[in-house]
C-alpha cells in the first residue's frame, strides 16, 4: 500500500548469479560455469529450474535482439521443447520445456535465425533440496517480525551508494534511502531471536532502480535480482540460511500487481497487452467492493483491477498467460532458491482475480504445507474472508490462499481502546469482530497485527498511552491468529505529528555506526518505558514459544462486561503437550483479562473454563491464585495467567 504524498508504497545464482542466463554464438558453453559468464546479448528467465517439480513444464522468457523469429532446438539434454511462442516484440521469445521424468542435468538449446546464424543457451536443470516440496510454512505457533530493511540496520556501508542507481543515501530525507541492508539484519539475528520472533518478513528487497523513493521496495525493476544497495542474491540466500539455523524463517514480500516505471519492460514490452490501459496511467478506483457487489457494473470492476496506483507503478495485465507464467515461476524460483518459509503478497486483491487463483493454486500444489498471506486492506470481515481458502463465499471462486492480513481486527482493537465502555462501544468492538470468525476458512491462520509499514504506529494510534499499548499488544500476542510486530513497536516507536510513511518507517536506533547515544539492540540509551515495553513483548513471545500447543488451539472468550474482557487459549484435545511443566502439572490453558476500570473480580465468574482445583499464575509477577479467589485488578491493565 502507499503513501500517495510521497509516491511511497506499499540465478543462474551468483553461486550462479541471478543475472539471467546468457546466450552466445555457436561456441559451446558446456564446460563454462554459468556464474563465470559475462552479460551478453540474450537473457533468460527464470535463469535455472529444477527436476522433479509437481508441474513438469517451465516456460523460458528469452530476451535478446531479434530473437522472436528464431527456431529453437535441443542440442543436449533429455527434456522436450513442447512450445515456442513469439508475441508482439521482436526481442522476446517464450519457450516451454517439458521436464517430465528428467533428472538434474545441463541443457543446451540452440537458437537458429533466418540467416542460419546460431546462438546457444546453457540452461541448468538442478536437483531440488531434500524435502523442498514438503516444507512447512509459518503458522499459528509463530510470531513475525516485520522489517523495513533500509531503516533497520546498516551492516555494510560499502553498498550505500552504487554506480548506476540514482537514488543515493540521505538519512536526513524522510523519503530517501538511509542505508540499511541485508547484512544489518544478519548482524542482528541474535536480537530478533532473543526477543522471541520466529519469522522475519521484510519489505521487498528486489531491485528498485527508481529515481527516488526507492527505499521501500514496492516498485520492482528486476524480479530476479536483489537490489545491490541491499546486497546480492548470495547475501539474501546466506541470510535465509543463517536465519533458519537460528530457528527463524524468512517470508518474502512479493508484488504481483505492478512494477516500477523504470523496469525495462516499459522500454521494450513483450506484448501490447502486457501493461494495463495500453501502458498509459489510469488510476485505480480502489473500490475492492466491486469484486463482490451483486449490483456492480463491469466498468467498476475493471476500474479497480486494471487501474494503476500511481504513474510510477505501471499496472500489470496478468490475463496475459505468459506474464502469468512469469510471475508464478518467479515465486517458485525464490521459494526454491532462498528456502523460504512463506510469502506475503502485496495488494493481493488488485491483480486479475482468475490469475490470483492460478498463482496461488500453483504455489500450493508445489508446496502443500506452505503458507502465503495476502494483503487485503478492508476492515469488513466479509471482504477479507472471501480470499482465504475454505471460506464460504458468494460465488464458486477457487481460492487456495491460506492466510490474509486481519485488518478488521486491527481496526477493532484501536477503536475499542480509544472508546469509552458502553453496550455498543469499547471491548464489544473486538468481541463482535471475533464473533464473525465463522466467515473464515481458518481464523487461526490469519496474520494479526497492531500496526505495519503503511499505517501510523500503534503507540501513536493509541495517543502515546502506555497502558493502552500494553492492552493492545497483550491481546494481539495472545488471541487467535499469527501475530506480526513491526520493527520498533517493541520500544514504543511512534510518529507523533506526521503520518508520512518515511517518518513511520524511521531508523531503528542502534542500527548505524553513528548511533552512539541510543541502541535498542543492546538497550543503551533506552528510557524506562522503552525498556519496559521491550521486556513485555519478550515475555509474551516467550509464552508463545513455551506453550505453542495453546496458540495452535482454541480461543474461547466471554462477552465483555463493564470494561472487562476475558478469554482463554487452550490446546486441542489430543494435542502434544509442551515439554515445559511446573511441578509436573502440564499447562493446557492460559487466561487473559483486559480491564479498563479497577475491579475486584471473582474467578468463579469463569467456572465454565476454570475447574475447582485449578490454580492460575500471573506471568508478570509470578503471583498464584486459586480458581475460587477474588482478584483485584488495577485500572487499564492487561493480565495473562497460566492455568494449572
Amino acid at each position: 500500500m502507499f503513501n500517495f504524498n510521497s509516491v511511497s508504497h506499499s540465478i543462474c545464482l551468483n553461486r550462479y548469479r541471478a543475472l539471467p542466463l546468457i546466450l552466445t554464438s555457436a561456441t559451446s558453453l558446456a564446460a563454462v560455469p554459468v556464474y563465470a559468464l559475462q552479460q551478453g546479448q540474450i537473457e533468460v528467465y527464470p535463469p535455472n529450474w529444477w527436476a522433479g517439480m509437481q508441474n513438469p513444464e517451465v516456460e523460458l522468457m528469452i530476451y535478446g535482439e531479434d530473437v522472436a523469429d528464431d527456431a529453437v532446438s535441443l542440442a543436449t539434454g533429455n527434456v522436450k521443447v513442447s512450445r515456442v511462442k513469439a508475441l508482439d516484440s521482436e526481442n522476446y521469445l517464450f519457450v516451454t520445456l517439458d521436464t517430465s521424468g528428467a533428472q538434474a542435468q545441463d541443457l543446451m538449446l540452440t537458437l537458429t535465425d533466418n540467416d542460419r546464424s546460431q546462438r546457444t543457451v546453457h540452461y541448468p536443470l538442478e536437483k531440488r533440496k531434500e524435502g523442498s516440496a514438503s516444507r512447512k510454512g509459518f503458522g499459528p505457533e509463530d510470531a513475525i517480525y516485520l522489517i523495513a530493511p533500509d531503516r533497520f540496520a546498516n551492516g555494510n556501508t560499502a553498498n550505500d551508494n552504487v554506480d548506476g542507481y540514482q537514488d543515493k543515501v540521505d538519512r536526513q530525507f524522510k523519503g530517501g534511502r538511509h542505508g540499511g541492508d541485508i547484512q544489518g539484519i544478519v548482524d542482528n539475528l541474535d536480537y530478533i531471536k532473543s526477543m522471541g520472533f520466529t519469522q522475519i518478513w521484510t519489505m521487498p528487497m528486489l531491485e528498485n532502480a527508481m529515481d527516488k523513493y526507492s527505499y521501500h521496495g514496492y516498485s520492482t525493476t528486476d524480479y530476479y535480482n536483489i537490489d545491490p544497495r541491499f546486497g546480492s542474491n548470495d547475501a539474501f540466500i546466506d541470510f535465509s540460511e543463517k536465519a533458519k539455523s537460528e530457528g527463524v524463517g524468512v517470508i518474502m514480500d512479493m508484488v504481483l500487481n505492478h512494477i516500477g516505471s523504470n523496469h525495462k519492460w516499459m522500454e521494450d514490452t513483450p506484448s501490447k497487452d502486457w501493461i494495463n490501459n495500453e501502458g498509459k496511467f489510469v488510476g485505480t478506483t480502489h473500490k475492492r467492493e466491486s469484486l463482490h457487489d451483486p449490483h456492480a457494473i463491469e466498468s467498476d470492476i475493471k476500474g479497480f483491477s486494471d487501474g494503476w496506483f500511481v504513474p510510477t507503478m505501471p499496472d500489470l495485465n496478468q490475463r496475459n498467460p505468459h506474464l502469468a507464467n512469469y510471475l508464478v515461476q518467479n515465486a517458485i524460483w525464490w521459494v526454491e532458491t532462498a528456502d523460504l518459509s512463506g510469502i506475503r503478497v502485496d495488494t493481493y486483491s488488485y491483480p486479475d482475480k482468475a490469475f490470483l487463483s492460478e498463482w496461488t493454486n500453483r504455489l500450493m500444489d508445489e508446496y502443500p504445507n506452505f503458507n502465503i498471506v495476502g494483503e487485503e486492506w478492508s476492515v469488513n470481515p466479509a471482504i477479507t474472508a472471501y480470499w482465504q481458502a475454505g471460506s464460504q463465499r458468494h460465488d464458486d471462486y477457487d481460492s487456495a490462499l491460506p492466510s490474509v492480513m486481519d485488518f478488521p481486527l486491527q481496526a477493532a482493537v484501536v477503536k475499542a481502546l480509544n472508546s469509552d465502555e458502553s453496550w455498543n462501544s469499547g471491548f464489544i468492538t473486538v468481541y463482535e469482530t471475533l464473533a464473525t470468525d465463522f466467515l473464515y476458512g481458518d481464523p487461526n491462520n490469519l496474520v494479526i497485527f497492531p500496526d505495519n509499514h503503511d499505517m501510523s504506529r500503534i503507540y501513536t494510534q493509541l495517543g502515546h498511552d502506555k497502558a493502552k499499548w500494553n492492552m493492545a499488544m497483550t491481546l494481539l500476542l495472545t488471541t487467535r491468529g499469527i501475530p506480526q510486530v513491526f520493527y520498533g513497536t517493541e520500544i514504543l516507536m511512534g510518529n507523533e505529528g506526521s503520518d508520512d510513511h518515511g517518518i513511520i518507517r524511521s531508523d531503528f536506533p542502534g542500527g548505524w555506526p553513528s548511533d552512539s547515544d541510543k541502541n535498542a539492540f543492546t538497550g543503551k540509551g533506552l528510557n524506562n518505558d522503552e525498556r519496559w515495553a521491550q521486556q513485555r513483548i519478550k515475555a509474551l513471545l516467550q509464552l508463545r514459544q513455551t506453550y505453542p500447543q495453546l496458540f495452535q488451539g482454541k480461543l474461547k472468550h466471554y462477552a465483555p462486561i463493564d470494561g472487562v474482557y476475558t478469554y482463554f487459549r487452550e490446546a486441542e484435545k489430543g494435542a502434544k503437550r509442551s515439554a515445559q511443566s511446573d511441578n509436573g502439572n502440564n499447562v493446557e490453558k492460559i487466561m487473559v483479562i483486559l480491564n479498563k476500570k479497577a475491579v475486584d473480580l471473582p474467578l468463579s465468574t469463569y467456572t465454565e473454563m476454570l475447574k475447582t482445583n485449578d490454580s492460575i499464575t500471573r506471568i508478570s509477577d509470578g503471583k498464584t491464585f486459586k480458581s475460587t479467589d477474588t482478584i483485584s485488578l488495577s485500572a487499564m491493565s492487561a493480565n495473562v495467567f497460566i492455568v494449572r
